[in-house]
């Protein structure tokens, strides 16, 4: 009877008994008599011992002319081992080579510059740190939806090509569609509040693109958003739920990503500090914070990342921003009930200088309101015409807001740029691989 093929991560079931494994040579070193390999099979890694007098003089002779990320089936015995950064190692029996590279894997050792890496990206996910950030990326989107599918909300899929625009015309794709236009959708948003209306509490997860000519270490062309929305929320309620979302994100991170936040050497301790409240304040308050650190942006005007990153170091936790003025912000948040010049949304900052996270708002529910702003910011108007009618008909209080993936991940792992926050990051200037 063969040995059972098991994962890595399984191992601790098979302590003192034979297995095999199936996966690729992460690394390699010699000492005389034996060989110590370093295997992995993307659900961990491990050491496996090739003693030279316990193995075949073939298998071991075949292991000196191994390149890096040769693809491998090795049979051995599991042992517990406390020194090993997995808590295991194999002593190998048998070595199958499925494939050997024809020459040596050029992501090596040395330092790589980051245009050399991007252009090898679908080798250098196979990295240690790689693998660690976008396990912790499946952890956040994991966790968003099963916070949102225990709270009651319902996912429904919207569409990536549209004819409304959603964030301002700047920011557009554009495409032929067959005898018409059609756009890249910047936000599943609007096709949320129909839904909204129709289930009550929904979301939508998907990528999401941005035309911005861009080059900020918080920005990429392409990235996925989680957007809900919910019938009867008001802006405080919209808060509340974003700052309950963020909080069990991080906590789950917390919970099943403590090795991989370690390996990236990430400060946990800031980590740890996030559970509710969050802070509030105004745009008012953050343009005086702004102006009393030295920046020169002006009232009125949006917050640039430089700006964010001003606020945000000054807390220890993450910060609403609420209310900003009606001018720099999109055509269907609600007019601000005392403050015709502000409306009702706020942005989530993350602290340590990361900056937005959530953007959100109530939605302006007034029919003659939206249309006036869809005029004034001289949008399509026949674009718009199914959108009026969820004012039309049945029209109601709702809030909504917008995660972005990549930058929670940047935060939450620490990183200096979003680009590593996605397996294949899409900038103004690189579109492969």
């Amino acid at each position: 009877m063969s040995e059972p093929w098991v994962y890595i991560k399984d191992l601790s079931e098979y302590v003192g008994k034979e297995v095999t494994i199936k996966g690729w040579l992460y690394n390699k070193r010699s000492s005389g008599k034996i060989h110590f390999l370093q295997l992995r099979d993307g659900t961990g890694t491990v050491q496996g011992v090739m003693v030279k007098q316990e193995v075949t003089e073939e298998d071991f002779q075949t292991v000196k002319n191994l390149w890096i990320e040769a693809s491998l089936e090795v049979s051995g015995i599991v042992r517990a081992d406390e020194r090993a950064p997995s808590g295991f190692e194999i002593t190998v029996t048998t070595l199958t080579v499925i494939d050997n590279p024809s020459e040596e894997y050029p992501i090596g050792k040395k330092e790589h510059g980051i245009d050399f890496l991007l252009d090898h990206r679908h080798l250098w996910l196979r990295s240690s740190r790689q693998h660690a950030i976008l396990t912790i990326r499946e952890r956040v989107i994991w966790s968003a939806r099963e916070f949102l599918h225990t709270e009651g909300y319902l996912l429904v899929d919207s569409p990536i090509l549209t004819g409304s625009i959603g964030e301002g015309a700047s920011g557009l794709f554009e495409l032929d569609y067959f005898e018409d236009k059609a756009y890249l959708a910047q936000t599943g948003q609007l096709y949320a509040e129909a839904a909204a209306a129709a289930f009550g509490k929904v979301y939508t997860f998907g990528p999401t693109f941005r035309a911005e000519k861009s080059k900020t270490r918080r920005h990429l062309t392409e990235f996925w958003m989680l957007e809900p929305e919910v019938a009867f929320y008001d802006h405080e309620d919209n808060m509340k739920l974003q700052e309950d979302l963020v909080c069990y994100i991080v906590s789950q991170v917390l919970l099943h990503c403590r090795k991989e936040l370690e390996l990236l050497e990430r400060d946990t301790a800031m980590l740890e500090r996030i559970v509710p409240p969050f802070y509030h304040i105004s745009y008012d308050e953050a343009m005086n914070i702004l102006h009393k650190l030295g920046s020169s942006t002006p009232y009125g005007d949006d917050f640039g990342g430089e700006d964010e990153t001003l606020i945000t170091n000054e807390f220890d936790k993450p910060v609403f921003v609420e209310c900003y003025p009606k001018k720099v912000k999109a055509f269907y948040m609600k007019e601000h009930p005392d403050n015709p010049d502000l409306v009702l949304c706020d942005d989530l900052l993350a602290p340590e200088g990361y900056g937005e996270i959530i953007g959100g708002s109530q939605r302006e529910d007034d029919y003659d309101k939206l249309l006036a702003r869809i005029r004034e910011e001289k949008l399509p108007e026949e674009s718009y015409n199914w959108y009026l009618d969820l004012r039309r008909y049945g029209t109601f209080v709702h809030s909504g807001f917008g995660i972005g993936i990549e930058r929670t991940v940047a935060w939450i792992c620490g990183l200096n740029h979003i680009r590593e926050a996605i397996p294949w990051p899409r900038t103004i200037y690189r579109i492969t691989p």
